[in-house]
């Protein structure tokens, strides 16, 4: 009962609200108590000192005549007023000279109270001349207990006291002292009431206050805090739902508003908990994982279905007896990590299953903390993780089998980021074919294997392409050979990259450029007949001149200069014929490497077309030209594409000189109205070059259309065709970036035709 009484809290209130109370009527008391004394204090020491200015009026005159008498007399009259106690004056050895009380006059000073009042002006070794009231006056208490007030005003010297009879020195300032004292006895009673009045009004203040507080808190506080407490323990007893009210419109009303509605919400949050706390049982318990709680000891204090299903614990049991039939802890105990640190760990165990099987788990630990942060117990968590280990068995047998694929492809395999061109990976043959070894150039530049003038082009190249043929590497040596590349984009170690396969194709190449060079001395021999032709007409005419002039000479005739002129003129413009025939056929017979530059198609194929024109013209065939004017430019080496038209101009002539022998021995002579010819046709078609070479041959037959480009393929009889011609032409256009294809016009001739992108 005590103690309720102690900690109640009505009971705080009052106290409170009365302590504070007490402490503000107190102190206005005090302060108002204080500022009456000072007043009424005020108003006597004033009081005071105009009474000693009117005696030192009133003394003046008696004084300047000496009247002894008079100056007694007047000290007498107002010294019997009822709250004076002394007037004294004091000569200046401090002797009273002038009293109301006669027996005083002419003694020295002998009471404390009369020392006092020469200390006023005496208390420094330099006697004070002007001093201000408040250190004029002083406070002592008579033999009687109550209090007193004096006030001493010094007596100057003035012009008239050094006159007469009474002549006192002119240096001297301060003649004597007027002490007045004044009884306070009166004041001190009148105080005294005023103050038991405050007092007694501020105790009735604060009883009539602490009594008002008391009735307004029990009721008004206590009562309905109560009935609140009652309501907050039936929501504690777990009824959420009192019906019962408090009719107040104040605070404590919205208070108990408030609660309902805490204690509704609290209802409702009860139930959901509840219901999440079921929830949370039945996934502890139905988790397709073992879940395990466990004490500092590795005792099991609870477990989930999964977990009792496999291992059928008993209670008591220790984890590691449970999981594994051992008799002591495992040597990396995640549990046990835990408990020292406060943090979740992680582990792999390997052990046997119900059924005796080898299973692989992946254990997590978490520390369960109590309500002051302490580790109580710790969750373990184990995932089966069996699947996944045999698949990780057989992923590192795939990894293991496909890595030696890799270093076993006859091909360098680069790996290389696509973002920066670093060899992230390689295989071994990459040493066969380079030189390097795989820890040398990984880590490098593939661009570093380019020669230094074709980096910035293979760059931009690399990252668009499937394939490029014939690239230019250098080797560790400093060797350059001739590479294919095969690019294809992948994903390496969580980055974008390509994988870049490399051919050697520098002894392809080498063979290649014999085959092609063989070719041409074919070509050349083809050529043989037309170009003596060519060559027959201007030595003709050089034999013809020199005829002329040795005819001349040996009849010693004359030779008109207009003749002579022009005579050296056709034989000069004959030879450089002549000159110009045989150096076309040394740079086309001339073994050259393969340089792509900017050429005119349609100056190529006439420089390809000068070498037969003799040859078509006694042959009787016509050649009908379609040259599409001011054609872009394409890239090709021109001395490699003249191979390819000249290639297709012999195939044109040998077919249609095969068809004229057919026609000849089916014994038709008018040829059924059928002309020789060829008919060479270039133009442009969107962004592409293209050529055209029709004949009126025999034409292709559809069922070896597909066979023409291959190597030693050829439908010319024995000996006239080594079936290097169309394949070399056909490698030739791939390696200018063009396209070559043959239309199967059987009985009508045949058409070829070339296209050529238009570089930007």
């Amino acid at each position: 009962m005590l103690e309720n009484i102690r900690h109640s809290l009505v009971l705080k209130l009052i106290f409170s609200v009365g302590a504070t109370l007490l402490l503000i009527i107190s102190t206005w008391a005090y302060f108002n108590i204080r500022y009456q004394k000072e007043r009424v204090m005020q108003g006597i020491v004033e009081g005071a000192a105009r009474l000693s200015n009117t005696i030192m009026l009133g003394t003046h005159y008696a004084m300047m005549l000496n009247s002894r008498d008079d100056i007694n007399q007047i000290i007498q009259n107002i010294g019997k007023q009822k709250e004076i106690e002394n007037i004294r004056i004091y000569n200046k050895e401090g002797a009273v000279k002038f009293s109301n009380r006669t027996q005083e006059i002419d003694q020295p000073i002998q009471t404390r109270a009369r020392a006092e009042a020469c200390v006023i002006c005496h208390r420094t070794d330099i006697p004070q001349v002007k001093l201000e009231l408040s250190e004029r006056i002083r406070l002592f208490r008579s033999p009687g207990k109550y209090q007193l007030l004096g006030i001493t005003s010094p007596i100057y010297n003035e012009p008239g006291c050094s006159k007469d009879c009474h002549v006192h020195p002119r240096g001297k300032k301060i003649l004597g002292a007027l002490d007045l004292v004044v009884s306070l006895k009166e004041t001190d009673l009148e105080i005294v009431h005023y103050q038991n009045s405050i007092v007694g009004m501020a105790i009735i203040a604060f009883l009539v206050t602490s009594v008002t507080i008391l009735i307004i808190a029990l009721k008004f506080v206590r009562y309905p805090i109560k009935k609140l407490i009652n309501k907050t323990q039936v929501i504690a007893k777990g009824e959420y739902h009192d019906k019962k009210k408090i009719y107040t419109n104040d605070e404590i009303g919205q208070l108990t508003v408030a609660i309902n509605r805490m204690g509704k919400e609290i209802g409702k949050s009860h139930a959901e908990l509840n219901r999440q706390r079921d929830e949370y049982q039945n996934l502890f318990e139905l988790v397709p994982c073992i879940i395990t709680v466990q004490d500092k000891n590795y005792m099991l204090l609870n477990y989930n279905r999964q977990f009792f299903e496999k291992f059928d614990p008993k209670p008591g049991d220790l984890c590691f007896y449970a999981y594994k039939k051992r008799d002591e802890k495992c040597e990396n105990c995640p549990v046990e990590k835990t408990f020292e640190d406060g943090l979740s760990h992680y582990s792999e165990e390997t052990g046997l299953d119900r059924d005796g099987s080898v299973k692989h788990w992946l254990v997590v630990t978490s520390p369960v903390k109590n309500d002051k942060n302490e580790i109580v117990a710790a969750m373990e968590i184990c995932l089966d993780i069996t699947p996944r280990k045999l698949l990780e068995e057989k992923l590192e047998e795939s990894e293991k089998k496909y890595h030696d694929i890799f270093n076993n492809i006859p091909n360098p395999v680069f790996v290389v980021s696509r973002a920066s061109f670093k060899i992230l990976n390689c295989n071994e043959s990459v040493t066969a074919v380079y030189g390097y070894l795989p820890e040398e150039i990984i880590r490098s530049s593939f661009l570093d294997l380019f020669t230094d003038k074709e980096r910035v082009y293979y760059a931009s190249q690399i990252v668009v392409s499937n394939s490029i043929d014939q690239v230019r590497h250098v080797t560790k040596a400093g060797r350059i050979i001739f590479v294919c590349i095969k690019i294809s984009p992948s994903e390496y170690a969580g980055q974008k990259v390509l994988l870049v396969t490399s051919s050697d194709i520098t002894k392809r190449l080498e063979a290649e450029q014999q085959l092609i060079q063989a070719s041409k001395m074919a070509t050349l021999g083809e050529m043989a007949t037309g170009v003596a032709h060519e060559l027959n007409q201007p030595l003709s005419v050089i034999k013809t001149a020199s005829s002329f002039f040795m005819k001349k000479i040996s009849k010693k005739e004359d030779i008109r200069p207009n003749i002579l002129f022009t005579m050296a003129s056709e034989i000069d413009s004959h030879v450089d014929r002549a000159s110009k025939i045989i150096n076309h056929m040394r740079e086309f017979g001339r073994k050259s490497d393969m340089g792509l530059g900017k050429v005119q198609a349609n100056h190529v194929l006439e420089k390809a077309f000068e070498i037969f024109s003799q040859q078509l013209k006694v042959r009787g065939i016509r050649v009908i030209w379609e040259l599409e004017k001011d054609l872009p430019m394409i890239m090709a080496d021109p001395s490699r594409l003249e191979q390819v038209f000249i290639n297709l101009l012999i195939n044109a002539r040998d077919a249609i000189e095969e068809r004229w022998e057919a026609f000849a021995s089916q014994g038709f002579s008018g040829q059924e109205g059928r002309e020789k010819t060829i008919r060479l046709t270039t133009r442009m078609e969107a962004d592409q070059i293209v050529i055209e070479v029709e004949d009126t041959g025999k034409g292709i037959p559809p069922d070896v259309l597909d066979k023409i480009f291959e190597p030693f393929f050829t439908t010319k009889e024995v000996g006239k065709g080594t079936g290097l011609g169309l394949s070399i032409s056909y490698g030739i256009i791939k390696d200018c970036g063009g396209n070559i294809k043959a239309t199967p016009n059987e009985g009508k001739g045949a058409l070829f035709v070339i296209r050529f992108p238009i570089p930007e």
